[in-house]
């Protein structure tokens, strides 16, 4: 029997048990694509995180170069999803978000992480979370290639006196979204983000786990950037 303690575990395969009733949920999670900005108010938030954070707050890597401007291998990551812009306000989720500069709450920068871009695929694949009720823990729920597992998020983009702190309400809806997509059964499907340029995306993903659903993301997502881009607010002469 091993009770709580601070020392580590050794390695090895170990029988949990707790005396309150431990049940399945069958709540849906929520798959997501890797993004990454590209319309104008995308670019109003990219500049907003990289002012605030400056590093990748999960790694702890610094940008050295940001006097440069030059953010080659940081992305601005959004917490909560572009493509649940409709459902962040349905949820009241949008009510965390207090800052008045942004001109709509999904890319307020309190939405936003910098992070490196290694660390921006695992966040995005919900392999890498935070968990806001744990001291801010980092937790990795597969195999730790970045070295980041157990520690915690900088403050930087916590601080309760800045418009642009991020919430605990967004980090803890993304980690358990962490726990769903991971500790049921065998854990969700990892998805292919690896597509040079040229490459027929939406061919290469029929073959793959949830296609459809993958389809619908990533259509929505270029929907989108139509959207609002410049040359689509242009009228014809």
């Amino acid at each position: 029997m091993v009770t709580e303690c601070s020392v580590l575990l050794e390695t090895g395969d170990y029988d949990l048990s707790s005396e309150g009733l431990i049940t399945i949920s069958d709540e849906p999670w929520v798959p997501r694509l890797i993004t990454h900005v590209s319309s104008s108010r995308d670019r109003q938030f990219r500049m907003e995180v990289r002012q605030r954070d400056g590093k990748c707050v999960i790694s702890g890597l610094e940008n050295r170069r940001a006097d440069l401007e030059d953010w080659r291998g940081f992305d601005a990551c959004h917490i909560v999803p572009l493509h649940l812009e409709s459902w962040l306000v349905q949820q009241h989720y949008d009510s965390w978000i207090t800052d008045e500069t942004s001109s709509a709450k999904i890319n307020s920068p309190q939405n936003g992480l910098l992070l490196s871009s290694s660390v921006h695929q695992d966040f995005d694949a919900y392999i890498v979370s935070v968990n806001p009720d744990d001291g801010y823990k980092i937790f990795c729920f597969s195999r730790d290639n970045l070295g980041v597992d157990g520690r915690i998020l900088d403050p930087v983009c916590l601080d309760p006196n800045s418009e642009h702190c991020v919430p605990d309400q967004l980090l803890r809806w993304h980690f358990r979204q962490s726990v769903l997509a991971n500790m049921r059964g065998d854990g969700e499907p990892i998805f292919e983000h690896d597509y040079p340029p040229g490459t027929d995306q939406i061919t290469e993903m029929q073959g793959e786990p949830m296609a459809q659903v993958r389809f619908e993301l990533l259509l929505a997502d270029r929907l989108r950037d139509s959207e609002y881009s410049p040359s689509s607010h242009n009228e014809e002469p």
